[in-house]
């Protein structure tokens, strides 16, 4: 099942590896591997590129980037070709990028030798970038009879779907509150109104997913392979102010 029914589809500029996630989720579709499985994969890939970026090795880095955007949308799409959907894997998917992000902004401060501070707050950046970009999409998969793995609003404990156990789906919601509480919260003291908006066109949706992680993480590939690595602190620090002109756009629609 896709995320949104085919009229309401957009360009998701953040979801460019989505044509290999499906041959690796359809090659898997008969296996006994599951989605769980490959969000580890992706974890290694993540870690690997860590790795590549402290040793100097850019090249392999933005690959092992762009391959672990790529298996972060595989294992969803695994989940749906298997019609084993689970609020576990949402959880992990998630925990293991936020931790993922900031080790890899650890590594672009050590390799470049930027502010610490600025660092940070780049990090954060990111975080409340894919927030906004989270935010809405859900916002309009569920105005539209999309996917509802997600909610927009994470407020209370799911029950276990079929298959998963609810004692990993609470530790998994606990961690994931802990780590992305304060970005929702931001998120919709901002544009708490989003929710009872009008659906979200698609030219917005199409600009916002410049926010997505998958984009990110290209940004920061392509910056490390043609040299620019001491601008991807400050491109993600400016490029933050585009949240307020999203939201203001919004607001006016």
């Amino acid at each position: 099942m896709s995320k949104l029914p085919k009229e309401h589809k957009f360009l998701d500029l953040s979801d460019y590896g989505r044509p290999v996630a499906r041959l690796i989720a359809n090659s898997l579709k008969e296996t006994s591997y599951t989605p769980i499985d490959v969000t580890i994969w992706f974890i290694i890939s993540g870690l690997i590129a860590i790795a590549c970026i402290l040793s100097g090795y850019y090249w392999a880095a933005a690959f092992f980037l762009i391959f672990k955007s790529i298996l972060d949308a595989a294992d969803g799409e695994l989940a749906r070709v298997k019609e084993t959907p689970s609020y576990t894997g949402r959880y992990l998917d998630s925990v293991a990028d936020i931790i993922l992000n900031l080790f890899i902004f650890i590594a672009i401060w050590y390799s470049t030798e930027a502010n610490i501070l600025y660092t940070f707050l780049a990090f954060l950046g990111i975080q409340l970038q894919g927030t906004l970009y989270n935010y809405y999409y859900v916002i309009l998969r569920n105005k539209v009879n999309g996917d509802t793995t997600s909610r927009i609003f994470e407020n209370e404990t799911p029950v276990a779907l079929k298959g998963e156990n609810q004692k990993n789906v609470n530790i998994l919601f606990r961690i994931y509150k802990t780590l992305y509480g304060v970005f929702d919260k931001i998120i919709y003291k901002l544009d708490g109104n989003a929710p009872q908006g009008k659906i979200l066109p698609n030219l917005l949706m199409t600009a916002v997913s410049t926010f997505g992680l998958g984009f990110q993480l290209l940004i920061i590939s392509l910056m490390l392979v043609l040299g620019y690595k001491e601008f991807i602190v400050p491109f993600f620090l400016w490029y933050s102010l585009m949240i307020f002109v999203f939201i203001s756009i919004r607001k006016l629609l």
